[in-house]
């Protein structure tokens, strides 16, 4: 081989080197950007810790927006037994015990079937009798 190619073909060789390094480089950036975390963890103590507070309620919420948020799942389905929003007939039995005892079921929870508070841990107790009122009032 004479000395023109070889040196044509170190140069070939370099030059595909080279493409071939910068396709691993770019590869790997891209494997970096995808395995990243999406975010921080700040402990408290820390500069990143100075976060601003979340957002407090401004007052009580509706029995409107609990039921939307809270009761819906399964008193708009009839889930488990719960009886729907408008099914006069499905609540007829558990007025007839009283709203006492309506709303000290919706509170504490019933038979393991009605969980505490409708997992709305968050609700005052007078939320949670607006929600069934709004329930009540919206299946007669």
């Amino acid at each position: 081989m004479s000395h023109a190619k070889k040196v044509i073909s170190l140069f070939s060789m370099a030059a595909a080197a080279a493409v071939v390094s910068a396709a691993v480089y770019a590869a790997d950036d891209s494997v970096k950007a995808r395995i990243a975390p999406i975010g921080d963890v700040c402990m408290s103590g820390e500069d990143c810790a100075a976060a601003p507070a979340a957002p407090v309620a401004s007052g009580p919420r509706s029995g409107v927006d609990v039921y939307n948020t809270s009761c819906m799942a399964c008193h708009a389905t009839g889930a488990s037994g719960a009886p729907k929003l408008g099914d006069a007939a499905a609540w007829a039995p558990r007025v007839s015990k009283g709203m006492d005892v309506l709303y000290a079921s919706a509170i504490n929870g019933l038979n393991g079937v009605m969980p505490p508070k409708g997992m709305c841990m968050d609700c005052s107790d007078d939320e949670l009798k607006a929600a069934v009122d709004h329930m009540l009032e919206n299946s007669k």
